[in-house]
């Protein structure tokens, strides 16, 4: 029997709706032929020269794909004409061909699905890379933005949350999570509890619990699990504090640039320091407004739709320049 709180998360649980995603995608991939968005390419990227925020969109290009000299592609690049949904997972599918088909199809790329945490042998598309020296073959690109961009409309002020830090995701082949529950699972300053299918300890099973739910406390863990901490943009444009150490990965969501303090409160890496942190920003909480308020000035650069896919458009066009490839792009087929 399906319990009440089970039923409020499946109707309630704030998140995307897988639903709606696939439907949208689907329209557009039927509706209109590829020869017709190839047709609008030009005029788009055009139009970076009329922008005012023309230096910025450009830097966040860069950013992106940090490719400084040719590098051509190897034998095991595929042709655009030769992408098709069927063999890949929907969602990368979908998130990369909704920029990709605006491209010639004898356009040759290479790309790394899923959660990704490796260096690229050579210029690749993928959605998170390490925050390491020489990753300029990772290109980033916004994947799996269904589950990873949520952004919220929190009407709770800080003072009004809970002095407690909440903490709810999969732990199963997480070491980093982990190590997490170990150390804070049962400590009453804190909510923690692991979900999903398996659970590595009993007893750390916790009561699944919906966004809104989350933004009754102060404090939200976001812990990296297979590469970023998917959770991290949603208590980012809340009213609580996103509390991490100093991440690892990043996606297009730039984690990388995110500053400790400013933008998040960061923890050390064993997690020690944790209710020393709470502590401090439930004292002073003018310090944790200020931190809320950078967080949301951050967000809001990932709110403008139309820039979002002028810089996606940008980022393609760069790779394939990049990689060898600027007189195909001349082509319309």
């Amino acid at each position: 029997m399906v319990g009440s709180k089970t039923l409020k998360y499946i109707f309630h649980s704030g998140k995307n709706s897988k639903q709606v995603y696939y439907i949208r995608n689907f329209l557009r991939l039927c509706l209109l032929p590829d020869v017709w968005y190839r047709s609008q390419r030009n005029a788009i990227l055009q139009s970076l020269d009329d922008r005012p925020d023309k230096e910025y969109i450009l830097s966040r290009v860069d950013y992106y794909c940090r490719l400084a000299q040719e590098t051509p592609l190897s034998g095991k690049a595929k042709r655009i004409a030769d992408f098709h949904r069927k063999g890949h997972r929907s969602v990368y599918f979908f998130d990369s061909y909704e920029f990709v088909r605006y491209f010639p199809t004898a356009l040759r790329w290479q790309f790394a699905f899923g959660d990704i945490r490796d260096l690229q042998d050579e210029p690749s598309i993928v959605k998170s890379r390490p925050l390491v020296d020489n990753n300029e073959n990772s290109i980033l690109l916004n994947m799996d933005k269904v589950r990873h961009f949520i952004f919220l409309n929190d009407k709770i002020p800080f003072v009004k949350k809970k002095d407690k830090a909440i903490f709810r995701g999969e732990v199963v082949g997480k070491p980093r999570r982990i190590e997490f529950l170990e150390r804070w699972w049962g400590d009453p300053s804190c909510d923690v509890g692991e979900v999903g299918k398996h659970c590595v300890r009993p007893e750390w099973r916790g009561v699944m619990l919906t966004l809104a739910e989350h933004l009754e406390y102060k404090f939200v863990l976001s812990l990296e699990g297979n590469d970023v901490a998917s959770n991290l943009k949603w208590v980012m444009s809340s009213n609580s504090l996103a509390v991490m150490p100093r991440p690892t990965c990043e996606t297009w969501f730039m984690e990388g640039k995110l500053i400790p303090d400013y933008h998040y409160v960061e923890i050390k890496p064993d997690y020690s320091d944790l209710k020393e942190r709470m502590e401090h920003f439930i004292n002073h909480p003018d310090e944790a407004q200020t931190i809320i308020q950078h967080a949301h000035e951050w967000i809001a650069q990932f709110q403008d739709k139309q820039r979002e896919k002028l810089i996606s458009l940008l980022v393609f066009d760069k790779y394939f320049r990049m990689t060898g490839q600027s007189k195909l792009l001349c082509s319309q087929e």
